[in-house]
């Protein structure tokens, strides 16, 4: 009865100990695989893992867990490349409702839309070790030891790792306050419908990606130039529905539009700003990876 008694307290001990590190495995899976979905999958994949361990055995839970969810999405990652290939038009991460990093500018600025199509251009063990060292701060042996490589090669990789990411250089990043001023003006000018006025907000090499997944009609390449993306803007206004409606919600740390028809979450639109421009659109039309923000729709219209 006794040895009945030490294995249900030992069970809930790691139970315990798990949940009090889901929100950090969730937030290492979504940054790795651009994907809510998926995420979810590795944390549920990693409790499975997890649930089969001895506690006893377990020195630093937290490193244990960091180590397991990490290298399962390395695995991924280097799957999930070919499939992608038959993917119908550009690729963008699912939009995360909220954000898991308001008091952190680093874990912040990485969970944006644009850095996490940014992190696209890196390798598997290349995107692990940027994500653990710049977002949350991992050491580098701990690093090493999770992607089964040396510290001083960890310090190698992510250094090109960082110069591939290094686009941006000298540009100075929108904060809250100046996008959500941008983000009213921007949809101001978008309901007035002048073209001129919407052309003065963006970069003149600013770049429209949508991501309709094959499902629905979306742009098959990506829109170049302030005047084509804001004609192509307006046009799409001018043919919404009657009943269409729009909202502001935050997605990926920052303030973005979600569309709806009937209730329903149909696209989002999330504004990429740097120098007090718009730089790049990120349009989510894909009906597969808006099914996560139904439920944020009810929370809204409450």
């Amino acid at each position: 009865m006794g040895c009945v008694h030490f294995n249900m307290r030992l069970k809930m001990n790691k139970t315990d100990v798990f949940n009090a590190h889901r929100n950090l495995l969730f937030s290492i899976a979504y940054r790795m695989t651009g994907s809510v979905m998926d995420a979810e999958d590795m944390v549920q994949d990693t409790w499975l893992k997890w649930d089969a361990v001895d506690l006893k055995d377990v020195a630093r839970p937290k490193a244990f867990l960091t180590t397991m969810i990490s290298r399962s999405c390395i695995d991924y990652l280097r799957s999930a490349r070919l499939k992608r290939t038959d993917y119908v038009g550009p690729w963008l991460p699912e939009p995360l409702a909220g954000d898991d990093a308001a008091d952190d500018l680093a874990l912040s600025d990485s969970l944006s839309m644009a850095f996490l199509m940014l992190l696209e251009n890196l390798s598997p063990v290349e995107r692990a070790i940027y994500i653990l060292r710049v977002a949350f701060v991992l050491d580098y042996d701990e690093i090493a030891g999770i992607v089964d490589k040396s510290a001083a090669n960890c310090r190698q990789i992510l250094r090109r790792a960082r110069e591939k990411l290094d686009t941006g250089q000298g540009r100075r990043q929108a904060r809250r306050a100046e996008h959500e001023s941008l983000l009213s003006n921007f949809m101001k000018v978008c309901e007035d419908g002048n073209l001129d006025e919407l052309i003065a907000l963006m970069s003149k090499d600013i770049v429209l990606y949508s991501d309709g997944g094959g499902k629905v009609v979306a742009a098959l390449r990506p829109l170049n130039g302030a005047e084509n993306v804001a004609r192509f803007l307006l046009g799409i206004l001018k043919k919404a529905p009657a009943d269409l409606t729009v909202r502001i919600a935050t997605l990926n740390g920052s303030l973005s539009v979600l569309a709806m028809l009937n209730g329903k979450v149909i696209s989002t639109m999330s504004l990429a700003i740097s120098d007090g421009k718009i730089e790049v659109i990120h349009i989510m039309r894909n009906p597969d990876k808006l099914r996560h923000l139904q439920g944020m729709v009810m929370k809204i219209e409450d």
